[in-house]
């Protein structure tokens, strides 16, 4: 995600705490910037650092910005490549029943 777009992720993830989880993919910078970016934006939900790129081959991930929703057992109700937009918070919650 990019910095226009991590506070709403944050709060579409603190919103929805209770219906699922997020977690952020990171390679592309170093891991001192990642800190430095969750300590900017206050981030909360998980961000997975993979210097291998081994998670990003297994979720089938090419690009970031790229997110993917997890619900409580682990299982993936959501993915997405890009920017988030309203449309795709919707489609989120339509598939957890929140929308």
């Amino acid at each position: 995600m990019c910095n226009r777009e991590a506070p709403e992720v944050e709060q579409f993830a603190r919103q929805h705490a209770d219906a699922l989880n997020i977690v952020g993919f990171g390679t592309q910078d170093s891991f001192e910037e990642a800190e430095e970016f969750r300590t900017e934006h206050d981030i909360t939900f998980r961000l997975l650092w993979d210097p291998s790129y081994d998670s990003w081959q297994h979720f089938g991930i090419t690009s970031q910005p790229n997110a993917i929703l997890f619900d409580k057992d682990g299982e993936t109700i959501a993915g997405w490549q890009g920017a988030l937009d309203d449309s795709t918070y919707q489609d989120i919650l339509a598939r957890i029943g929140a929308a």
